[in-house]
């Protein structure tokens, strides 16, 4: 505690502000300027579960300051370099598309540009809830091998554009035609964002986890996309029929129709809930990746 006195004392208590001029107001807009748009690229990515992950991290380091825990604080220190490096790694794909949307962009005409359309935050409707089981027992029952991936707050635009666009109502009849045998779109994932079927054919990484044997890629693709995000994913098995959903990592095997439609009312009261109990920061992000989906 007597560290934290003294931290308050030395830096908190002797603040004194200095001359304000004009450039410090052009210098503070700049800077708000660029730190709202890497938000916003975040936001867009994985990297943003990454980001809180990193802020709980900061947040600890700080407290360990504080109070003087000195090993921590060693560790901290002879780590750093190393961690940033291995950050940079990670998040090389990101990065490399952040710097070819900044290329791509004009950057005075998204600097003054204004949006008057008003846009909603909208969970998708019981009758998707329908379709979708719908679509699954039809599949089921004809042995049709299946991915169905439902977007919820992680967005998975880089494995939509693995893909091919589709922007689609969820219909039955849709999903069934997409996964049927021998058709263009048949091989890989759809994703589902809201009420529309955005793309098919989409690939999706593997999981890495220890999996049965009797498994094959299709549930290793279902189980690895729902470990990097907090998307649902439904399997159906090509070889016995039966429906699998995966989601957080977590594998639940042989579902019927009625535990897959209580998943899915669960997943729809969730994402509404989570919509009403955003900040305003995340509302404003989630509202312009929204608004640049529908364009």
């Amino acid at each position: 505690m007597q560290n934290a006195f003294n931290f308050i004392q030395h830096n908190l208590l002797e603040l004194h502000m200095p001359a304000f001029q004009w450039s410090d107001a052009l210098e503070i807009l700049v800077i708000a300027f660029l730190i709202y748009h890497i938000l916003r690229w975040l936001r867009n990515t994985r990297a943003w579960t990454m980001m809180r992950g990193l802020t709980v991290v900061g947040a600890l380091i700080v407290v360990a300051a504080l109070f003087g825990m000195t090993t921590i604080l060693w560790i901290v220190q002879n780590v750093m370099q190393i961690a940033v490096i291995a950050l940079i790694i990670i998040l090389q794909p990101e990065l490399r598309s952040a710097i070819e949307e900044l290329g791509q962009k004009d950057l005075l005409s998204s600097l003054f540009r204004i949006d008057t359309r008003r846009q909603t935050v909208e969970r998708f409707s019981d009758k998707t809830v329908n379709e979708i089981v719908r679509a699954s027992v039809q599949m089921a029952k004809a042995c049709t091998g299946a991915l169905i991936v439902i977007e919820q707050t992680t967005p998975l635009n880089e494995i939509e554009r693995t893909g091919i666009a589709v922007d689609g109502l969820v219909t039955s009849q849709l999903l069934v035609n997409i996964f049927e045998k021998n058709t263009p779109l048949h091989d890989g994932a759809v994703i589902v964002r809201g009420d529309r079927v955005v793309s098919a054919t989409c690939y999706l990484p593997l999981s890495e986890t220890r999996m049965d044997k009797e498994l094959g890629t299709r549930h290793r693709a279902g189980v690895g996309v729902s470990e990097v995000s907090d998307a649902l994913t439904i399997i159906i098995s090509e070889e016995n029929g039966k429906i699998s959903l995966a989601y957080r990592g977590a594998l639940t095997r042989n579902v019927d129709a009625d535990h897959l439609r209580a998943r899915l009312v669960t997943l729809q009261k969730k994402e509404a809930a989570a919509a009403g109990r955003r900040s305003l920061l995340d509302r404003l992000l989630y509202t312009d990746r929204r608004g640049r989906d529908g364009e």
